[in-house]
């Protein structure tokens, strides 16, 4: 097997906001495996705060011994590998799964989703993501969501109620609410959440420190909606971490290693009484189409990276009446530009 890989910077189209973090731009690394005349394509996206960097994602794949991945792909075997050769690292770990898992399709002549069991009919509603900004630029952002039937709104500052109302002077979709761990005050927060439950929020993830269980479980007792765990829980062995504290979970294919173990996530998650929503990280629509392929397996999807974004070298997953379509072609389904002009 052959890997190459290049750095790639996905531009936003607006300054991306969260709780206690901002950019405008995320870097990417683009790779593809090449075995037996197929190609895989996977991607790294590795925003500032994650840790992860173009540079880190190189030193990790120096360290891959190629010739360990052959068809059938034992992808238990494949993750425990990579978690031995270094902790952490999921993004790139996730961009060498998404390779593996598209040259499995291509292998097998099957689309991932189909693989992984997902119905295409069961596909959910994915949302729009707006970022803290000034009233002018949220109106332009939800003016931007045309094509989506629900709004995911970032909050967690102390002006959570003005961007609420900013939005409903324009827009009367349904939303979902992340607030990055930036309540502190949990009767502060009980009170947010049963407004923004009259509002029409429909979930609100990780409401406050991801350490702070008890805070988020008194929380979890009260609310009027799901809470989610995102940064609290991140990868297969924290579910049992956060077990009582969540109705349900965020899953990011960045965070959790890619799709396998994202897929075991959901096994294990529905095991449990949890619900699910599938996120992303900003992203392209390669690593998008790893997401899109078990969203029909979740309650509910936050896949919006390529619309969010100015430079996806990609065609966009095709959005019907705010659902992704899948299509019956094998593997992860990328389609656009000639990839061998993007990938080395």
């Amino acid at each position: 097997m052959q890997a190459s890989y290049i750095s790639y910077n996905l531009e936003l189209k607006h300054p991306f906001a969260i709780a206690k973090f901002s950019r405008t731009s995320t870097p990417l690394l683009l790779l593809k495996l090449s075995c037996d005349g197929l190609e895989g394509f996977g991607e790294a996206s590795m925003v500032p705060y994650m840790g992860e960097s173009y540079a880190s994602a190189v030193a990790f794949l120096s360290r891959v011994d190629w010739n360990r991945f052959t068809s059938p792909f034992n992808f238990p075997e494949i993750v425990g590998y990579l978690d031995s050769l270094e902790a952490g690292n999921p993004a790139i770990k996730a961009a060498i799964d998404f390779a593996l898992n598209d040259l499995n399709g291509k292998i097998l002549n099957k689309p991932c989703f189909e693989i992984y069991g997902a119905d295409p009919a069961k596909m959910p509603l994915t949302s729009y993501t707006i970022g803290i900004d000034t009233p002018e630029i949220i109106k332009e952002k939800v003016a931007d969501a045309k094509h989506f039937k629900v709004l995911k709104i970032k909050l967690g500052r102390d002006n959570d109620k003005e961007l609420i109302s900013t939005i409903r002077s324009v827009s009367n979709l349904p939303l979902y609410i992340d607030a990055n761990q930036g309540w502190t005050d949990r009767k502060q927060a009980i009170e947010t959440i049963y407004w923004l439950h009259d509002q029409g929020a429909v979930l609100i993830e990780q409401p406050m420190d991801k350490n702070d269980k008890e805070g988020n479980a008194w929380l979890t007792g009260r609310s009027p909606i799901p809470i989610l765990a995102d940064e609290a829980c991140q990868r297969l062995a924290d579910l049992d971490k956060i077990h009582g504290a969540y109705h349900g979970i965020n899953i990011k294919l960045m965070k959790s290693g890619g799709m396998y173990e994202a897929h075991q996530m959901i096994l294990k998650a529905r095991s449990m009484g949890m619900k699910i929503l599938i996120g992303c990280m900003s992203e392209t629509s390669c690593a998008i189409l790893a997401g899109i392929a078990l969203a029909p397996l979740c309650d509910w999807a936050d896949l919006d990276g390529p619309w969010l974004t100015s430079n996806n070298p990609f065609a966009a997953p095709e959005l019907k009446e705010g659902r992704y379509v899948l299509k019956n072609l094998p593997g992860l389904g990328l389609e656009g530009s000639d990839l061998n002009l993007i990938y080395p």
